[in-house]
């Protein structure tokens, strides 16, 4: 584990997905407090959600322990996953939440 200061946030250990809690460029280390690192595929905004594994597409997508949708194609560690990839169903989530 790298001495980063974590700059996103995994609830659970099922999560799939983090929360950053800052904006991140390509190539930059998105670093949890729980020791787990990726590489940021792309630019993605502070409160937007990005991939901890490789997601499948039709694969539940995981954040805070609950499903809040699936992977509406594949999504490749380290990318933003938001709308354009993430397909939500009648889980119950909040159709707003980021």
């Amino acid at each position: 584990m790298s001495e980063l200061l974590p700059n996103a946030v995994m609830i659970d250990p099922a999560d799939n997905v983090a929360t950053l809690l800052t904006s991140v460029a390509a190539g930059d280390v998105i670093a949890c407090e729980e020791g787990r690192e990726v590489l940021a595929r792309g630019a993605i905004a502070e409160g937007h959600k990005v991939a901890l594994t490789d997601i499948a597409e039709g694969e539940a997508v995981y954040k805070y322990g609950h499903p809040i949708g699936h992977a509406g194609c594949d999504i490749a560690t380290g990318e933003h996953v938001h709308i354009h990839n993430l397909a939500r169903d009648d889980s119950g989530f909040d159709e707003g939440e980021d």
